[in-house]
């Protein structure tokens, strides 16, 4: 008995078909029968996404079953060699990996491949990268394996890869050649179609005999039909899995216009009764298909510095066996060990963050914090992935796996930021999204009002119609954010900036206050001791003891007390419980007298007498044994370069700039005074910093917090976008929204102006294609435009977004300070 299957239609023998039972939302059961998991799997998608409407628009029509997959194709996704090499698990379980797609040609292609992957049960994301067509996903193994996720891609007409730089790079020359083959083939053909035109033309005023003309409209036909057919080729190919997926884009627009142009040409050549158009189908595909090239082209330079950070780290690791330098064994990134010895040549590039292990190296840190000048580190001194070994050969022992070190973690964030979408983003989608339903919609009725009511006749009435297809362009609106988004990204990295989330550059763009912290923000965050009173003597004891003491703090302040004595002969102290109070000090225990060291607010607070002295405007630092106060020490930081710029940039954008700081008055004051900043607050705890921000933002403020990532994180964390300036540090990456990696002012104020060149050129885009849409369409409906002008127009609109997005690439003014 024969029975047919239930997606594409085809015939086949019942026991060759896979019978599935399902319940209706009556809850009666329903027998299902499919010749294929791809029939199977694509008929499902289309009920989860409610389109069984496609069905009863099918009626009897037969369609060819989906790219039917080898076994042990898939099982290559799912097999130990691809989850070692490729995956990554995270602290929670998901799987995630880097894939490129193939036969994306469009934004409409990106959104409906995201679409339908984020819709799918156990997939977490899915975010795809439009300039390289890279995938970014992440998912729940235990629900669904990556090798069904590929299918799932495989259904719609898409296929996925292991990425790979290299290979990504092979992908986009194939992409391109193919594109530039297409675009050959319909240029030459619609050249010679234009010959013919002519010949028609000429005809049709002096003259010709109906063999001639019927030899023509036959050469017209073949010549249209390549370039329709081979040409056009990609537009069918995604309009047709785009509309069984449930979603009609430019493309659909694309074939549709053409196609209709294209029967009617055929029958006009049949008929006799009307011209033909053959060449307006051949130069509307060459015109749209020329147009997607350059975008493809134009793509490709956009995000080009993203892409290049895939290959800044070395493939392929020197590992030494058995500390024998002679006995070298080359491994993958991925197989070396934490303690594994690795030998840098030099020029090569550091993989791992590690120890040092030759007694000297010579470094250029450029890619890490912006460093110009060579950096020497000495033996049991740490170095970083990233680094650039310059001068020889050198050994470091990994004390960090590949992921986590700190080159890795930058890409990681780099490649990660993009997922996160800008808010604006939401309004173009929203827009797009039923565009070219509409679109279809209005044509129709514009053809049936212009045949109907202005009686033109059938011909100019399609003629009309198809222009207004054709001249419509949701593509534009759809590139408007990501494209922008990319560039911006990547410019930023250029300056050594990392945005975390491409959300970030729409909300640093409305910035309304920012907040800066004083010590390692404003300042150099190097305080050095240019006066000590000494009110009691100072034995070697009570030095070694303060020495000790701040050796164990890492706040600036000590660190400069800590320098200051390291000029003298101590002897060793061990202390007990150490404490250190952000903002105030440290304490400890030595033989059961009490050490306190910070302000002196603080030791007043630990029972210390303080007694009146003539200080300067200088921190100052208190030292204090058993309630007795020994000495107090000033210390000045200097300012970074840049800061008194930058809040004059901050002013001329009317951004309210407000310095908080746990210092004295007379410090935070003489800071504030020396670059511009009008208001100022002193003595504050990490609590009140975070109080205040809050309050702040209680009043519908956007506050931007600037500090150094180690004692801010809790002001940080209450801002809406927190920039630290951690020069790479792991705490800089943890707890900020952007991290400057160089540790500048200057790149503070380039990220800000970044941010709003970025969100602005998003507007502009956005506008662009709704003014284009909005000014266009109501041009076609009057009849105004022909398909040719149309197809041109359309082309346009989207080469515009694209060229505007690549301004974002200008010199800003803190990128020529």
């Amino acid at each position: 008995m024969q029975r047919q299957c239930s997606h594409c239609h085809l015939l086949y023998q019942e026991q060759e078909l896979k019978k599935v039972i399902t319940q209706d939302s009556e809850d009666s059961e329903q027998e299902l029968y499919f010749c294929c998991n791809g029939c199977e799997s694509v008929y499902f998608l289309l009920q989860k996404a409610q389109l069984q409407s496609f069905y009863t628009k099918l009626g009897t029509t037969t369609l060819t079953p989906p790219k039917s997959v080898s076994k042990n194709d898939l099982g290559f996704f799912d097999s130990p060699g691809f989850k070692e090499k490729y995956i990554r698990t995270d602290k929670n379980g998901l799987f995630s990996c880097s894939l490129i797609l193939t036969n994306i040609h469009c934004s409409a292609c990106v959104w409906l491949n995201e679409k339908i992957l984020n819709a799918q049960t156990g997939i977490e994301s899915a975010y795809i990268n439009y300039t390289n067509n890279k995938l970014l996903l992440t998912w729940n193994n235990s629900i669904i394996s990556l090798s069904q996720i590929i299918q799932l891609i495989r259904s719609i007409g898409y296929d996925a890869l292991a990425y790979d730089y290299n290979l990504g790079e092979e992908q986009n020359k194939a992409q391109t050649s193919e594109y530039y083959m297409r675009v050959i083939v319909g240029v030459f053909c619609t050249m010679n179609i234009m010959w013919i035109a002519i010949a028609q033309y000429s005809g049709y005023f002096l003259g010709i005999s109906p063999s001639i003309t019927n030899i023509l409209n036959i050469a017209s036909f073949l010549l249209c039909s390549i370039t329709l057919f081979y040409s056009g080729f990609v537009f069918y190919r995604s309009a047709y899995f785009g509309f069984k997926s449930g979603f009609i884009g430019m493309d659909m627009l694309v074939s549709v216009g053409a196609s209709l142009t294209y029967l009617y040409s055929i029958y006009a050549a049949l008929s006799h009764s009307v011209e033909s158009y053959f060449e307006s189908v051949s130069m509307i595909i060459t015109f749209v298909l020329v147009g997607k090239f350059l975008e493809i082209r134009t793509k490709k330079s956009a995000g080009e510095s993203l892409e290049k950070l895939g290959m800044f780290l070395p493939q392929n690791i020197n590992v030494v066996e058995n500390e024998q330098e002679n006995n070298v064994i080359v491994k993958k990134p991925e197989e070396v060990n934490i303690g594994d010895i690795i030998l840098a040549l030099p020029g090569e590039k550091i993989a791992f963050d590690g120890i040092l292990i030759s007694p000297k190296g010579l470094f250029d840190c450029k890619a890490i914090n912006g460093e110009s000048l060579p950096v020497s580190k000495r033996k049991d001194e740490e170095i970083f992935s990233g680094f650039i070994n310059l001068n020889h050969k050198i050994l470091y022992r990994a004390n960090k796996s590949f992921q986590d070190s700190l080159m890795s973690k930058i890409l990681s964030l780099v490649e990660t930021s993009l997922t996160h979408k800008p808010r604006i983003q939401n309004l173009a989608n929203s827009i797009s999204q039923n565009f070219s339903r509409a679109i279809l919609l209005i044509a129709l009725c514009c053809m049936i009002g212009w045949y109907f009511l202005g009686g033109i006749g059938f011909e100019q009435s399609l003629i009309i119609a198809i222009s207004v297809i054709i001249i419509a362009c949701p593509c534009a609106l759809a590139l408007a954010t990501p494209l922008a988004s990319i560039v911006g990204i990547s410019q930023a990295y250029k300056k050594h900036i990392i945005f975390k989330q491409a959300s970030f550059l729409e909300i640093l763009a409305k910035a309304e206050v920012m907040v800066f912290d004083k010590t390692g923000t404003l300042t150099q965050g190097k305080p050095q001791v240019i006066n000590s009173h000494i009110l009691q003597p100072l034995s070697n004891q009570d030095k070694s003891l303060l020495y000790a003491l701040t050796t164990l703090s890492t706040h600036p302040i000590s660190l400069g007390i800590k320098e200051y004595l390291a000029q003298e002969t101590l002897t060793p102290c061990v202390l007990q419980d150490f404490i250190q109070l952000d903002s105030k000090g440290v304490k400890a225990q030595y033989n059961g007298s009490k050490i306190v060291g910070g302000s002196l607010e603080f030791l007043e607070e630990e029972g210390i007498e303080v007694c009146n002295l003539k200080l300067g405007q200088n921190m100052l630092f208190g030292f204090g044994r058993d309630c007795k106060l020994l000495a107090v020490f000033e210390l000045k930081d200097s300012l970074k370069s840049g800061a008194a710029a930058l809040i004059s940039y901050l002013k001329t954008e009317r951004i309210k700039s407000v310095l908080l700081s746990g210092d004295r008055q007379q410090s935070v004051n003489t800071v504030a005074r020396e670059i511009g900043i009008q208001e100022c607050f002193w003595g504050f705890s990490p609590l009140q910093k975070a109080s205040y921000i809050q309050e702040l933002k209680n009043q519908g403020k956007v506050v931007v917090m600037v500090g150094d990532g180690i004692n801010d994180a809790l002001a940080l964390s209450k801002s809406d976008i927190a920039i630290s300036m951690g020069n790479g540090s792991d705490i800089a990456l943890l707890s900020s929204d952007v991290v400057i990696l160089d540790n500048s002012l200057k790149s503070v104020g380039y990220s800000l102006q970044l941010a709003k060149r970025t969100y602005s050129c998003i507007k502009h885009n956005i506008a662009l294609s709704i003014a284009y849409n909005a000014l266009s369409i109501p041009i076609a409906l009057c009849g105004l435009v022909i398909p040719l002008f149309a197809a041109l127009s359309m082309s346009l609109s989207s080469l515009l977004v694209v060229l505007n997005s690549l301004r974002i690439k200008k010199d800003l003014e803190f990128a020529r300070a």
